[in-house]
């Protein structure tokens, strides 16, 4: 348990000179820090969240309610950064404070100190927009562009509609819509979670087969199906009551005559 936890902490902090940086913060406002208030928000708290992250008996019980994999999120309520910037606007602050008391103006030391402090903080991580599990937004909701195209379009003003989603997208749809509903969410689509009902199976296969894809989505009230446009189909859609509504963005959004649709009067 002890390793894990260790390991998880050893993963999150990255290179660990950030936290180096931390606990050297820490000892700063242990020595320095006076109000008793900024003492519970950068130090006591941080403190008592470190102590209870790395107690096993801890870690043992969160363990075994959600999970291994979750555990680490304790560390999002660790304040690195705040307890950071706060100590180097705290050690700027006091060297602007002896130079006043001289009655002289902010001289070198301040500015090199700020200069070197913000240097410190630069070289401690590494340029997150290089990674490739980040890519450039290409919409205000964050979302790709086809899901706000596919939402848009089987919209329904007044009611919400069920619709079928390749798993690639399922995890946008509710990010954009509230109102497009789906018979499975991302719990289908990440293995921890193993739940992988036979609709899902059906729409990975390399060729779908309507025969058996159709009573599914029906069984589950889709108003809608989405599928990708050079995904191979073993059947014709109209030949099970699905009619072509429209195509964008690389997939085809079929409608299902048989489920009803009620568009609310206004």
């Amino acid at each position: 348990m002890w390793k894990d936890i260790v390991a998880l902490f050893r993963e999150y902090m990255g290179t660990g000179l950030i936290v180096i940086w931390f606990v050297i913060s820490l000892i700063y406002l242990w020595i320095n820090e006076k109000r008793k208030d900024l003492r519970i928000l950068f130090l006591y708290m941080p403190v008592i969240l470190l102590l209870l992250y790395f107690n096993p008996l801890f870690a043992e019980l969160i363990y075994g309610v959600v999970g291994e994999e979750i555990y680490y999120r304790i560390l999002w309520l660790l304040p690195v950064t705040v307890v950071i910037a706060y100590t180097c606007v705290s050690v700027y602050g006091q060297l602007a404070a002896g130079r006043q008391s001289q009655k002289d103006k902010a001289g070198a030391t301040e500015w090199f100190c700020a200069l070197c402090m913000a240097g410190i903080i630069v070289v401690s991580g590494s340029y997150i927009y290089a990674s490739p599990a980040f890519s450039r937004a290409e919409n205000l909701y964050h979302v790709p562009e086809s899901v706000v195209h596919i939402c848009d379009a089987i919209n329904v003003p007044g009611r919400e509609v069920m619709a079928l989603f390749p798993a690639e997208l399922v995890q946008y749809v509710r990010q954009y819509s509230p109102v497009t509903c789906m018979p499975y969410g991302r719990d289908a689509t990440v293995d921890r979670w193993n739940y992988y009902p036979p609709i899902c199976a059906e729409m990975d296969a390399e060729v779908i087969d309507l025969e058996k894809l159709v009573p599914l989505a029906r069984e589950e009230g889709c108003h809608y199906s989405i599928l990708p446009a050079d995904k191979e189909l073993l059947g014709k859609p109209e030949d099970y009551g699905w009619v072509r509504f429209g195509e964008t963005d690389g997939y085809v959004i079929y409608r299902d005559s048989s489920v009803e649709l009620v568009v609310p009067p206004f």
